[in-house]
């Protein structure tokens, strides 16, 4: 699977998992629901810096979000 349909997935379902919306997500990470959306349904990777926000909204690694491990867990 390559890494833009890891992403998107795994975005999807840590959200869904908190019930979370995609427009609340937008706003706690300064984007537009469009962006979110994109990212989802659309496979687009964000850009690094996004992705640091994102593994950090849902404790996970950017790894993770990118389909480098199936591990979630942060090396803090």
């Amino acid at each position: 699977m390559e890494t833009n349909k890891y992403c998107s997935t795994r975005l999807r379902h840590l959200r869904e998992a908190k019930g979370i919306m995609q427009k609340e997500m937008a706003d706690a990470l300064g984007q537009s629901k469009t962006a979110v959306n994109n990212w989802e349904v659309q496979g687009n990777v964000p850009h690094a810096s996004i992705l640091c926000k994102l593994a950090d909204y849902f404790d996970v690694s950017v790894d993770y979000l990118l389909g480098r491990t199936d591990k979630p867990e942060t090396n803090r």
